[in-house]
């Protein structure tokens, strides 16, 4: 995630604001959105702006009326929504440190229903964080299970299956066990020593051991 920006005006797509309803300055095909090249991504148009109030005060509302509905009135007092245009293949975000919701803009594109989805989803990860208290809980166990029922989400999937749009990153650094010659490829290197897990189990009980230990190579090659 980004720097915190939660002082500043929000993250809309273009021609949004938070008294605003949607505009549609340029064609884009909603299924590609427009990245135009910046650094913090360029701001989102629409080939065709579905029906519904999409400002993060309309779904502030929202989510505070889903809260306050269950009793959870100290949790609705808090929250934040905002459109984060960093977010390209991941529907939703939140932040418990912040109490924040962070949507994809691209979401518009699909819908009201999609964009009340999602915010119920990610809210029910704060709901859940936040009857946890202290204790740790899985990000996708029981207890954010229960909360999704309790914001009126039923067979709530962990991933969504949007298309939004995919960027590949080349795995360019090649690493390869010296006794099985296994070879793993990552986007960034280790930055410290790793070993090969079957091996380690197999022939030093599973604890680590630098005669199994991942050396970089060129793809292809065998040591």
């Amino acid at each position: 995630m980004g720097p915190d920006r939660h002082e500043q005006q929000p993250e809309l797509p273009l021609g949004l604001n938070a008294r605003t309803s949607p505009v549609v300055p340029k064609i884009v095909d909603p299924r590609q959105g427009h990245d135009g090249g910046g650094a913090g991504g360029a701001p989102i148009a629409f080939l065709q702006v579905p029906e519904g109030d999409f400002t993060v005060a309309a779904l502030e509302s929202i989510a505070r009326g889903l809260l306050d509905a269950i009793g959870c009135a100290k949790l609705a007092g808090q929250i934040k929504v905002h459109w984060n245009r960093r977010l390209r293949t991941t529907a939703g975000l939140a932040c418990y440190t912040r109490l924040m919701v962070s949507l994809n803009p691209r979401l518009i594109a699909f819908g009201m229903e999609e964009v009340d989805r999602t915010l119920r989803h990610e809210l029910a990860h704060l709901l859940a964080r936040s009857r946890a208290q202290r204790q740790r809980i899985q990000p996708h166990g029981p207890e954010w299970r229960q909360a999704c029922i309790d914001l009126g989400l039923t067979d709530e999937k962990r991933c969504h299956e949007l298309p939004l749009p995919r960027r590949r990153v080349e795995r360019k650094h090649v690493y390869r066990c010296r006794n099985c010659h296994l070879e793993i490829r990552r986007v960034r290197p280790f930055r410290r020593a790793v070993a090969c897990l079957k091996c380690c189990r197999a022939f030093n009980r599973g604890r680590y051991d630098e005669r199994y230990r991942f050396v970089k190579s060129e793809p292809g090659a065998r040591s």
